[in-house]
């Protein structure tokens, strides 16, 4: 993974954990065990699911950058229809507090995206790829030409 990709999938994914975190402390005060497991699994899940989506986006960006931008917005939806689901399957577990779990899957994937989409903000990508300019001593010294029009005397 290129640096600039792991820069942004650090600065989406600490301020997400950062808020799991508090939510479970403030889960577990409040609900006790179960509710500050609940965070912890709804945070943990959508850090994978973000972060797994992230790298699908990076690898069809190289080989298919043609379908850059649709596959950017299929995967969004999936992602968060995949979250809907896991809100659905564990919304009668008993092993944790699941209504603590849904709003830990919300709220850390609200901070992902604003995270995601500060970090592509501050990052600076360039759009085009600048074409390395030859050393202006050997391009006039191999052309037999002088560097400016105008310099000849």
């Amino acid at each position: 993974m290129p640096s600039q990709d792991t820069r942004t999938l650090l600065r989406s994914a600490v301020p997400t954990a950062a808020v799991g975190a508090i939510i479970a402390v403030v889960s577990g005060v409040v609900s006790g065990g179960k509710g500050a497991l609940g965070a912890v699994i709804g945070t943990v899940v959508v850090i994978a699911f973000m972060g797994l989506g992230m790298l699908v986006l990076q690898r069809t960006a190289k080989s298919l950058p043609q379908l850059f931008q649709a596959m950017g917005m299929m995967l969004y939806v999936a992602q968060l229809l995949l979250l809907l689901i896991f809100m659905a399957l564990f919304k009668d577990t008993t092993l944790f507090n699941p209504k603590v779990f849904a709003l830990a899957l919300a709220v850390t994937t609200v901070v992902w995206m604003a995270a995601q989409a500060r970090a592509h903000m501050k990052a600076k990508i360039l759009y085009v790829e600048p074409e390395p300019e030859p050393s202006s001593a050997s391009s006039s010294q191999k052309s037999g030409k002088p560097e400016k029009p105008g310099s000849e005397t």
